[in-house]
Order: structure tokens, then sequence, then C-alpha cells
């Protein structure tokens, strides 16, 4: 586990932009019941915290895509994460909604891509992956090269593993589950009897409290 995983796994704690709760659980959109909430956004309220996350994305593109020609951000929660890495990177910025404005053009990239441009996919949280590959594979199709997708946060279900791997996508995060857990016993937000459970539902989300 690295060092920038820890620091933003406890970064993110600190805002409450993560809160920890297996003895009462929220519930997802999908209906899964979890016992971890994030809202990545949050960070944008944080100047520091805000910074920090802009470099460290800057600094993972600046190493493994060098050669990038475009910054995407995922609607709505990387927009303006995205932004801000594709200005210190003075590089083009574009945005996919998850569907189509019904006006005008009905674009789902907004902003301006060129055919055949080099593009890195900024994501705030990876679940399932689902969206965040659909935004990737929206890309593609409007003409852009994927190089890779950079988010900040990931559970690490296995199914979204598996969903990254089919579809050859490389993702890089900042910080992960293991590191948000073992970051939350040491600030005493969740105690050591607590981390089974929190595995246990990393591993099948969709029946864990049924």
């Amino acid at each position: 586990m690295s060092l920038v995983e820890t620091e933003v796994a406890k970064k993110l704690i600190d805002i409450k932009a993560i809160k920890v709760q297996p003895d009462a659980p929220f519930t997802w959109a999908s209906g899964w019941k979890s016992p971890i909430y994030c809202d990545n956004r949050k960070i944008l309220s944080y100047p520091e915290t805000r910074t920090f996350v802009r470099d460290r994305f800057v600094d993972i593109i600046k190493s493994k895509y060098p050669q990038a020609e475009v910054i995407a951000g995922v609607a709505t929660g990387a927009i303006a994460m995205g932004a801000m890495v594709a200005e210190v990177l003075g590089l083009p910025f574009i945005y996919i909604r998850s569907a189509p404005k019904g006006h005008g053009l009905e674009n789902l990239i907004e902003g301006v891509m060129h055919e055949g441009q080099k593009v890195v996919v900024v994501e705030d949280l990876i679940s399932t992956g689902g969206s965040s590959l659909n935004a990737a594979e929206a890309v593609v199709k409007a003409g852009g090269n994927v190089l890779g997708m950079v988010a900040i946060f990931t559970y690490g279900f296995p199914h979204a593993i598996e969903n990254f791997a089919k579809a050859g996508i490389e993702l890089t995060t900042l910080s992960n589950y293991h590191a948000l857990i073992d970051s939350a016993v040491a600030m005493n937000e969740v105690n050591a009897g607590q981390v089974e459970t929190l595995m246990k539902w990393r591993e099948n989300p969709a029946e864990w409290g049924k």
C-alpha cells in the first residue's frame, strides 16, 4: 500500500467524503445495502484536499501518459476535477454526459476532441465500473484514443476488475478499499471487530445485508 493511497483515504475520511457505518448501513440508488457512502464531490469544498488530489492526478498522467492530448471528465462528479487537471497540464478538456442532452445537437461529449486524439479519462469513483466504461466507450465512438482512466477511489469489486480487463482499459486510482479500511481503523472510525463485516460486503455487495 503506497503513501499516496493511505494519504488520500485519510483525507477523504477527514472531510467526510467517505463515511463508514457497518452497523448502520446506507442504501445505494441500486438498492444495495452498503456500510460505506462515498461522495467525492465534497473534495471541491476543501482547497488543500482538492489541490492534493489534483496534483496526484497530474503526477500519474505525466508519468504514465505523457503523450496525452485531451483530458476527459466523467459527468457529473469528475467534471470539475478533470477541468482542474487539464488546466495544470495545459491540455484541452471535454466532459462526457451519462446520456445525450435532450435538445440542440444532443451531444454525449461536450467540448472539442479531434479524430485520433489521445485521451485520459478522469473519474471520481469506481463501483461496478459500468458507467465509467460507458464514458470511455463514448470517447472511442467519437473518434478518441483512450490511453487509460484515472480515478480518486475504487471499491475494488471483483466485477469491476473483470469489466475493466474485458474492456482493455487501464485503471489507476489514487486510493482503494484496503487503504480506506486500514485508515478508518487507524483513525478510530471503525474497530477491528467490524473489519470482517466490511471485507465480506466488498466480496458480494449485492447480497450483503439481506
